[in-house]
């Protein structure tokens, strides 16, 4: 096989695209900071808990989808091996897709639980999204 310029380019990766108004984030930070990025569910696989998703809604009406794994690193609290869901104890927080709140249970949710809250209390900035066809819009329309 020849080499050719165009097979030696490197297109630096997204983290996330809306395919709905095209918005792209180029990091998970870029996409977590952005204001018109709100966290409103989640959904577990308990035989899998890093395959769970974290749902997000964009300003433009689109829900962004994304996998717990992607937002493992954000939280240094332990993992622990027991899956207490069901059980008497269990608040069962796992089960309501739009509850955030953590768990206080020895749980192996309890990870994925300090982890939406630390994405929810994530402080939010203006100016890290790699294109946002509506940002200029926003700007303009603001006091």
């Amino acid at each position: 096989m020849t080499t050719t310029a165009a097979s030696t380019v490197r297109i630096p990766a997204l983290f996330k695209f809306c395919n709905n108004c095209e918005t792209q984030w180029d990091s998970l930070q870029a996409f977590i900071q952005d204001p018109a990025i709100h966290l409103v569910g989640y959904m577990p696989t308990f035989d899998e808990l890093t395959e769970g998703l974290f749902l997000f809604n964009h300003r433009c009406g689109t829900t962004l989808a994304c996998t717990v794994g992607q937002f493992a690193h954000l939280t240094d609290g332990p993992v622990y091996q027991t899956n207490r869901n069901g059980e008497d104890g269990c608040p069962g927080h796992c089960l309501n897709k739009t509850d955030l709140a953590p768990c206080p249970q020895r749980c192996s949710c309890a990870f994925v639980r300090e982890t939406l809250h630390i994405i929810d209390r994530w402080p939010k900035t203006e100016t890290l999204c790699v294109d946002d066809p509506h940002r200029e819009t926003q700007k303009e329309s603001l006091p």
